[in-house]
């Protein structure tokens, strides 16, 4: 259980099981700024889903459940599978992909794109996008994505672009 309680001017306190995770020694205090990076420092060492809940200063609180990354496995070169023999290459067309963006989510959440093919980090500004392939486009018959924020709740509705 990873908890942040957010202060009207920016600061922020954090604890994991209601242990208080500090700044390193000599590094400024946690901002709302570093909310990202703090969780994606604390995905990376537990390696576990951690519920997250976030105490805004107006009392508002959000919760949610964030997975750290998976890991991709690591070919060691003595286990490299043996190329078979190399065909001339060809001259390969570049993929055609179609833009989806969206305001209103806190900076550096992570954004599920949905029909979900992918997840995207929103900006500093709070603004998300998404790039998806002309295969993944067409599978929204619509032609609606949906941006949704994993942290401020956050639903955004974008035409294909």
């Amino acid at each position: 259980m990873v908890e942040f309680t957010i202060g009207a001017d920016g600061a922020m306190t954090v604890t994991v099981d209601g242990v208080p995770h500090l700044p390193e020694p000599f590094a400024p205090g946690w901002r709302r700024e570093s909310f990202p990076a703090i969780l994606d420092a604390l995905a990376a060492r537990y390696r576990t889903p951690l519920r997250v809940q976030v105490r805004e200063a107006d009392g508002s609180t959000f919760t949610d459940i964030i997975t750290p990354p998976r890991e991709r496995p690591t070919v060691r070169p003595w286990e490299a599978p043996v190329p078979e023999a190399v065909s001339p290459p060809m001259s390969a067309a570049q993929p055609v992909l179609h833009q989806v963006a969206g305001s209103g989510f806190v900076p550096g959440e992570d954004v599920a794109v949905a029909i979900i093919h992918a997840h995207s980090d929103a900006s500093p500004d709070g603004t998300a996008r998404a790039l998806l392939t002309a295969e993944q486009a067409a599978a929204a018959v619509t032609g609606e994505v949906l941006l949704l924020g994993r942290i401020s709740g956050t639903l955004a509705v974008s035409r294909l672009l």
